[in-house]
């Protein structure tokens, strides 16, 4: 396997304000600029535990404390470690906008102030004036500070981020209790990711959304503009190792969203897999009636395809089995957010080693840098967002319930991941509970929206309507299961039922919470979750969850757990008619002790034996992957 060794040269210099700022990297790698500035590093910083600091001032006020950008306040790297209820919490910087960015649009010069994500509820002041709310803890977003701060100003930033316990909101595997218990985890308030400024002329180009046409041998690119002046081209020019490859251009002045087709020569095609990862470089250009750039944006592609045929999800054309893991994307030291790049690569490699080709990204929207090394690496993604059991209504009281900012939130996360060849299928909802009723109706309109959404966001990827349990949607693309069986044998039963037309599904003693099956591709997409801790070993009668759990009985020993897995792996690889499989779960997670790997990463069990299960042809592999 090996990656395109022109994208090394992809980053601009990390960090410009200095070597000891903390995730210095640039953090969006589809759409590079050079100059922009990283503003990661200590802000003020104060808790305000009844969301009153706007009454009393804190947003003209200097603040108590101090807290390390881009690391939540409830973990260790942040300095401030306090993993109590924060409804509300206040961050103040001094910055200083680089004087020369003047160059870029003279007095027409935007300065754009970017915030990877914030949870959950965020408002942003530039020098007293609100530039910006946001809500949802996930996405990015990003205040046009044209009119509030030019080049060479120096401005005090104010964000005031709130997550009352008590607002439906998406919060993933963040624990709604005070401590963490069972599958819930160390909440995440506030800042969580890069904080940056980058300018732009006044007429710009916004994110490339870039559409590989894998039997055309084209890149379709629709590059989205801020506004249109007239006489302006957009030009995308498209290279790789060798060289450049070729280009199109198309009049700007017409369309807020001008469309270019750009043809790869028949000898220059090579599509992007898992076997061969290769990507394109994408540069595009908005040049004025003279033919000056005004602004440009280095970017990048995989040419591939996904389709689905009959039971069948075959990506360009080929019966790939998708031997995918759930990776929640936490660390002990910094929560959500990786402590650095390296720890999200190493999550990429970590997968690799083990045998699986792919990963459930779970119940976060994970940091975007993530996905360009899977792009890299050429590792099969499927994107999915953080509202774990919404819709219980009575059953849990994890305040999930789901609204109209989860199809809000998702539109971000699908516009922000759009161009990722990784990304192989979409699925907004996760594990949903609500029974089949015609009464209680919110579920089923918020799940219909959210595949519409994604479907007329992305028709190119099949969508998932909600993994587990309670699929809503008679025409999603894809059906699933989670399914904990613990036994081989009894495991292999359930889930023999596909050849018949009646595969596993999840239910309810009290009645259906499923639109019947029809037929769609359908894999397990949660299995496992084997519980193995060999310092907790001795403690096999313990039933502690608080301390150590995982799923079923726990295994008596290392070789109990290989055994347990190659029994529940070979049940899903021997089935003709079953796409691919998710394994619960890369690394243990706090008490949730399941892992391939220990939380910190190291290896808990041989990894080589649990490659070795995955390394043989799956049945769907070996005949045409789409039977009748």
């Amino acid at each position: 396997m090996s990656h395109t060794p022109f994208l090394d040269l992809l980053d601009p210099p990390s960090a410009p304000t200095g070597a000891d700022v903390p995730r210095p990297e640039y953090p969006r790698p589809q759409v590079v600029r050079d100059r922009w500035l990283n503003l990661n590093g200590t802000w003020q910083f104060e808790i305000d535990p009844g969301d009153s600091g706007l009454e009393r001032g804190l947003r003209e006020s200097p603040l108590t404390g101090s807290i390390t950008v881009p690391f939540a306040p409830e973990s260790e790297l942040s300095g401030v470690e306090n993993t109590d209820f924060l409804e509300a919490v206040w961050y103040r910087r001094e910055v200083t906008v680089p004087a020369d960015w003047a160059e870029v649009g003279g007095d027409d010069t935007h300065v754009l102030l970017h915030f990877g994500a914030v949870d959950h509820d965020a408002t942003v002041w530039v020098d007293g004036t609100e530039v910006v709310r946001h809500r949802g803890g996930f996405t990015p977003f990003t205040a046009d500070l044209h009119g509030v701060a030019a080049p060479g100003d120096t401005v005090t930033v104010v964000v005031r981020a709130r997550d009352h316990r008590g607002i439906p909101q998406a919060r993933g595997k963040q624990s709604g209790l005070y401590a963490n218990k069972d599958c819930h985890y160390t909440r995440t308030t506030g800042i969580w990711q890069t904080v940056w400024m980058e300018p732009v002329p006044g007429a710009s180009l916004r994110r490339p959304r870039i559409t590989p046409d894998l039997a055309g041998h084209t890149f379709d690119v629709r590059v989205p503009l801020t506004q249109n002046r007239r006489g302006h081209r957009v030009v995308v020019s498209v290279s790789d190792e060798a060289g450049p490859v070729a280009s199109s251009s198309v009049r700007a002045d017409l369309d807020l969203a001008p469309a270019v087709r750009v043809e790869i020569p028949a000898d220059r095609v090579r599509p992007w897999s898992t076997r061969d990862p290769h990507l394109y470089g994408v540069d595009v250009q908005l040049q004025d009636a003279d033919g000056a750039v005004v602004d440009t944006v280095r970017s990048y592609a995989g040419l591939r395809s996904v389709a689905i045929d009959g039971k069948a999800v075959r990506i360009n054309g080929e019966p790939v089995f998708q031997r995918l893991v759930l990776d929640q994307g936490y660390w002990p030291e910094s929560l959500m957010t990786a402590p650095s790049d390296a720890a999200l690569l190493r999550d990429v490699e970590l997968g690799l080693e083990a045998g699986f080709n792919g990963a459930r990204l779970h119940q976060k929207v994970f940091e975007e840098r993530y996905l360009f090394h899977a792009d890299r690496l050429g590792y099969l993604v499927w994107g999915e967002f953080g509202d774990w059991g919404a819709g219980d209504f009575g059953r849990r009281d994890d305040h999930q319930r789901p609204t109209t900012s989860f199809v809000t939130e998702w539109l971000e996360a699908l516009e922000r991941d759009y161009s990722h060849p990784s990304i192989i299928g979409w699925c907004p909802l996760n594990e949903t509970h609500q029974l089949l009723n015609d009464r209680i109706t919110q579920l089923d309109d918020v799940t219909r929206g959210m595949f519409l959404a994604t479907k007329l966001a992305d028709p190119s990827r099949p969508v998932l309507d909600a993994s587990g349990y309670s699929h809503r949607v008679l025409e999603t693309d894809v059906w699933d299961s989670h399914n904990y069986e613990q036994e081989p044998a009894a495991f292999a039963e359930q889930v023999g039922g596909l050849a018949s037309g009646a595969p596993y599904a999840n239910v309810y003693d009290e009645g259906p919470i499923s639109q019947p099956y029809r037929g769609q591709p359908y894999f397990v997409s949660e299995y496992g979750g084997i519980w193995w801790n060999p310092e907790e070993a001795a403690k096999a009668a313990g039933d502690d969850r608080a301390e150590s759990w995982g799923y079923g009985q726990r295994v008596a020993d290392e070789e109990g757990f290989h055994s347990r897995f190659a029994g529940l792996t070979d049940a899903l690889l021997d089935d003709p008619l079953m796409f691919g499989y998710c394994y619960t779960q890369l690394t243990d997670v706090f008490q949730e002790q399941n892992g391939i790997y220990r939380f910190d990463r190291s290896e808990k069990l041989d990894v080589g034996r649990v490659r070795a299960v995955q390394q043989r042809p799956a049945a769907f592999e070996k005949g045409d992957g789409a039977p009748a």
